[in-house]
């Protein structure tokens, strides 16, 4: 059985840790840039911090985050997601409800840091391995659905939040992002109370990496493979997070009206969700390797459209292009893992490539903040990004084809 009743059928026998997958996505978006960005005029203004000392401070706790993600993120190679899950709500409320109350650079940052960690760290990072263990031949589709949690939330919380703002002291919207997050953990507790150990779910069904082997993160690192990707993989999490970031300049250089460009964001939306489930169906049919090729190139052609364009129409395509790459994103990496090093050990392969991901969101804004300073503009740096993105999908390109010569056939389905 193919085609939608299939599609169907899949969704259905595997609801319960599909939706949990969906949840940990959307909780995690209480640490992720775009959101903690919403509060930046309130931050600057409390802590009496200008941009720059704001950027820094960002810079720093997300780049210990990513430090920490490397040794926390393979302990999903050991413990139950229901287990980690726990852990990371309380430690992400937690967080929450720090920044709605301390004062003083230290503890902001700090507070930071666990927002970033929690949230945009383990709670992401467990999601993708957990859908890239419990799915072999149907990993793709998994993978596209739980990745559906980050795209309502980038749909509804940026406007409920917002008009809040409009009625209340951004403090005490931090307040109610740990409150949710907190009534979500009992729910995905309750969805994943029949979840097997990952110890058992890589004894019975292992899906093999290259030359059929169960790659350990040293080995992995060792490889020559991993750094012939990594540009592939920071390039995104950096450019495309210094973009979100630094909006408010970017907009202001142009020319144009924040709440113009704002309006534009849920066509991004649109075509990010579409390119979640496009991207991972074609995922199943086609393996990452091909993929994993072509998914940069939209990021070069919406910055080199946000390079030449002038006009709210030219924002609006480069937004809508940008959003190709960004759904494809959501799936493609996390599979090349699974796909390439097999499942046995993939929470501490996944951990160390994410900890990279991560220190790219600490590196981007920092770094494309400095160049602004130095009188290089968003905009006039945009040529250099798109040739960024071209330099590092042909690199992987090349690193691929000659490693893919190894890899094992994809042709198990693991239902928990």
């Amino acid at each position: 059985m193919t085609g939608p009743r299939a599609y169907a059928a899949f969704v259905r026998d595997n609801a319960a840790f599909l939706a949990a997958g969906v949840l940990i996505c959307f909780t995690s978006n209480f640490g992720q840039t775009w959101f903690i960005s919403l509060f930046a005029a309130g931050i600057l203004r409390d802590f009496g911090l200008t941009d720059g000392q704001w950027g820094l401070v960002y810079m720093v706790a997300t780049g210990a985050s990513a430090g920490a993600m490397i040794f926390a993120g393979g302990l999903t190679d050991r413990v139950r997601v229901r287990v980690l899950a726990m852990i990371a709500s309380v430690g992400l409320a937690l967080a929450c409800l720090a920044l709605a109350t301390v004062e003083g650079v230290a503890a902001l940052l700090l507070t930071i840091w666990a927002l970033r960690f929690f949230g945009q760290g383990l709670m992401t990072h467990m999601s993708a391995v957990a859908m890239s263990r419990w799915f072999v031949a149907t990993r793709g589709k998994a993978l596209s659905i739980s990745a559906m949690g980050f795209s309502l939330g980038q749909a509804t919380l940026p406007i409920i939040f917002v008009a809040l703002l409009a009625t209340t002291n951004w403090r005490n919207l931090w307040f109610v992002a740990g409150l949710l997050v907190l009534l979500a953990m009992p729910v995905i507790l309750r969805l994943l109370r029949a979840e097997r150990t990952p110890q058992s779910l890589a004894a019975e069904a292992p899906s093999v990496g290259m030359d059929g082997r169960h790659w350990t993160r040293g080995q992995m690192v060792r490889h020559w493979l991993f750094w012939a990707v990594m540009p592939l993989m920071l390039g995104p999490y950096a450019f495309v997070t210094a973009l979100f970031f630094h909006q408010v300049h970017f907009v202001a250089d142009k020319g144009w009206d924040l709440v113009d460009y704002v309006a534009l964001m849920p066509l991004f939306t649109a075509v990010t969700v579409a390119m979640t489930f496009a991207s991972g169906a074609a995922l199943d049919r086609m393996g990452t390797g091909r993929l994993m090729s072509l998914y940069l190139l939209p990021f070069v052609g919406a910055f080199l459209i946000f390079w030449s364009s002038e006009t709210l129409f030219g924002a609006a395509l480069g937004l809508a292009v940008m959003g190709l790459g960004t759904g494809a994103q959501a799936t493609v990496p996390n599979a090349f893992w699974a796909e390439y090093y097999g499942t046995r050990h993939l929470g501490s392969i996944k951990a160390m490539a994410m900890s990279i991901m991560v220190l790219g969101t600490a590196i981007g804004p920092g770094l494309t903040g400095t160049l602004i300073d130095l009188g290089w503009e968003l905009d006039d740096q945009s040529l250099g990004i798109a040739v960024y993105f071209a330099a590092a999908a042909l690199l992987a390109t090349l690193a691929i084809q000659r490693a893919k010569r190894g890899l094992a056939p994809q042709i198990d389905v693991i239902r928990p």
